[in-house]
């Protein structure tokens, strides 16, 4: 079976209230976005949001578990039957639970599961002590290919290592975070760049999420941004 097209973007619904989610994905809805649910609605609303905000694009499930493989697996699992194409897992949770999720991904075709790498809101001082000392280039690539060792081919990283996670995994799915119109305001994140470098650089898809919601006209900017990541101005 043929994997069913990527969004270009998925708008990150971080938002604490529900209703006004649905309102949000119901506005951006018909112009080919998708719909990233964090742990902030998951935890409130669960599975019955999911089901809801797919009515309107493809919904990712962004609760990034690190477990026992077990425990991952039953998680996307109920991820995948609750409605979402794709979630997130840490690409740190190590070769056997990779080994351990890949039939899901024969038992829900066309779904993803996206291992993330190092959140864009890390830099060099501020690394969790077990990184400590070390290039966050290295961390990426290394936790990567870790995990496509395993056959794994679909991650989250920020646009500064996507051009270079290309290169290794060329048939790889890269998801980038940390994306700002230029001279937007960066917010927690670091690691950014615009739609158009992030294009350049290799992402095959983007996740945007404050720039969109705060602004005064979300989807002509999500739209505006859309245009710039797939024709590069």
């Amino acid at each position: 079976m043929a994997m069913p097209k990527d969004p270009a973007i998925f708008v990150a619904l971080d938002v604490d209230d529900p209703k006004r989610a649905e309102a949000l994905a119901e506005k951006l809805s018909g112009h080919g976005f998708g719909f990233k649910l964090g742990p902030r609605l998951m935890l409130r609303e669960g599975a019955s949001l999911v089901r809801s905000i797919a009515r309107h694009g493809d919904v990712f499930v962004d609760c990034k578990h690190l477990d026992i493989p077990t425990t991952m697996v039953a998680a996307v699992r109920a991820a995948f039957e609750s409605g979402a194409r794709y979630s997130t897992i840490h690409a740190s949770c190590g070769p056997k639970a990779i080994q351990a999720l890949k039939p899901l991904t024969q038992e829900f075709p066309g779904h993803r599961i996206l291992a993330v790498t190092v959140l864009t809101s890390f830099e060099p001082e501020t690394l969790p002590f077990a990184w400590k000392g070390k290039l966050i280039p290295d961390l990426v690539s290394g936790l990567a290919q870790e995990c496509a060792d395993q056959g794994h081919r679909a991650f989250v990283c920020s646009p500064h290592e996507v051009k270079s996670l290309k290169q290794m995994i060329p048939d790889g799915y890269f998801v980038t975070p940390g994306v700002r119109p230029a001279g937007g305001d960066k917010g927690d994140q670091v690691r950014i760049e615009t739609p158009a470098q992030a294009a350049l650089n290799g992402a095959s898809s983007l996740v945007v999420g404050r720039p969109i919601l705060e602004a005064i006209d979300p989807l002509g900017f999500a739209l505006q941004m859309q245009k710039e990541f797939l024709t590069g101005v």
